[in-house]
């Protein structure tokens, strides 16, 4: 299997500022779970001449090259024509793959398929092809020229899915192997600090590897291990695995979760809990982020976005003369809302959040990035104050993570000291 990797992206609105490419580090992330060291991100505009001559540089200094986008059916998707015309490799059309492109706009599309789809059937002679279900793009890949290419589409979704169910088992094929990994979720600290407490235990062996990555308003620690087998792999991970778990305590919040709201959700989902929320100067993002989950109608039963006290007042209850006396960006009012989403709704719990995000503070002193979460049970209602720095951009996600942390917390025992 291929050790060194360069990943190569595709698009000259790569380049404008237009997109931006999430696709290098998920591909990083997988690839670095394997075992392979990505060396090099390149980003080429949609040119055929600079695109072969990063193909060239490339090769030079890396064992495996991952190409995203330019992939499609329009004049400016030029990717296999200028990666097959450097590595010396002519492209052949696949019927198969036609037909499955076909199918696509007959069962997804509904309509006819525009004759220019039917270059996207043209890959490298000889190369593996990775079908895709869910775009007319498909992928490939093949070895020419002293390096092994891959070709994925740019669409971040379609390249996950790829990169998943094609790329991953093409190495691990290769190498007569299979790769096993966990993706480790911390809340509540940073990756410096996460460094500090697992200093000893971060490294990366032909067969294992533990590294953190640090993602906006957490930490994520990719494990792998490569075997023989799935068991195998399992059991080469294990003691490291348990040694992690012990050092971050209630830090570790979740193990191949997505996130916060995917972990309180089967915390919920597994007790038959469900769960409201009231926000304010998050706009819905908690229930967005919960309703984004498949099966979230189990647990969440709805929201309310009180933005204005008027609407905190007259459908969450929240009494006016606490909105009088101590403001919308309170402990008390904070609490109030959230007994009142668990009151109208009739859920088991319930989340809320008033804060300031910004630009301004507000005139009773609270400065940007004062927030109030709370969280309404059976036992009680908790309230966690948060000071938070950056803009809206930053205090606003921060401030559905810590909701959710402290229903986590509520629901595993870890309440800290206050709340």
């Amino acid at each position: 299997m291929p050790r060194t990797a360069e990943i190569i992206a595709v698009g000259s609105e790569l380049l404008s500022g237009g997109v931006t490419n999430t696709n290098a580090r998920f591909l990083s992330e997988l690839l670095t779970a394997a075992g392979v060291d990505v060396l090099y991100h390149t980003a080429v505009g949609d040119d055929a001449p600079r695109l072969e001559a990063a193909v060239n540089a490339a090769r030079r200094r890396a064992e495996l090259l991952v190409f995203t986008g330019g992939l499609g059916p329009t004049y400016d998707d030029m990717t296999k024509t200028a990666v097959s015309a450097a590595l010396d490799t002519p492209l052949v059309f696949h019927p198969e793959v036609a037909e499955e492109i076909q199918r696509y706009f007959d069962t997804v599309f509904h309509r006819e398929m525009p004759a220019c789809n039917l270059q996207q059937a043209y890959l490298p002679a000889g190369c593996t092809v990775f079908h895709n279900p869910v775009g007319t793009a498909p992928g490939c890949a093949f070895t020419a020229g002293g390096v092994t290419a891959v070709l994925l589409p740019g669409v971040p979704s379609e390249c996950r899915y790829l990169a998943e169910h094609c790329l991953l088992p093409y190495l691990e094929q290769r190498h007569g192997q299979v790769i096993r990994s966990h993706d480790l979720r911390i809340f509540g600290l940073t990756e410096p600090q996460v460094q500090e407490l697992l200093a000893d235990l971060l490294h990366q062996e032909d067969d294992l590897t533990l590294a953190p990555f640090a993602l906006p308003g957490e930490v994520s620690l990719h494990l792998s291990a490569r075997a023989d087998d799935e068991a195998a792999c399992e059991a080469r991970m294990a003691p490291l695995l348990a040694e992690v778990r012990r050092r971050l305590g209630g830090y570790l919040y979740g193990e191949d979760v997505s996130g916060l709201e995917e972990a309180v959700f089967r915390l919920c989902r597994d007790r038959h809990l469900t769960l409201s929320a009231a926000e304010s100067c998050t706009g819905g993002l908690i229930a967005k982020r919960l309703t984004d989950l498949p099966g979230a109608s189990q647990v969440f039963l709805g929201g309310v976005v009180s933005y204005t006290n008027g609407v905190k007042n007259h459908v969450l209850g929240v009494p006016a003369s606490l909105l009088e006396s101590y403001g919308a960006v309170s402990a008390p009012v904070a609490r109030a809302m959230a007994m009142g989403i668990r009151v109208l709704t009739g859920s088991d719990l319930a989340l809320s959040v008033t804060g300031l995000a910004g630009p301004d503070g507000d005139d009773r002193g609270n400065p940007v990035g004062t927030v109030f979460t709370a969280l309404s049970a059976p036992e009680g209602t908790f309230v966690r104050r948060l000071t938070l720095g950056g803009g809206r951009e930053r205090i606003r996600p921060l401030s559905a993570h810590h909701a959710f942390d402290l229903l986590r917390r509520y629901l595993t025992d870890q309440m800290t000291e206050g709340e």
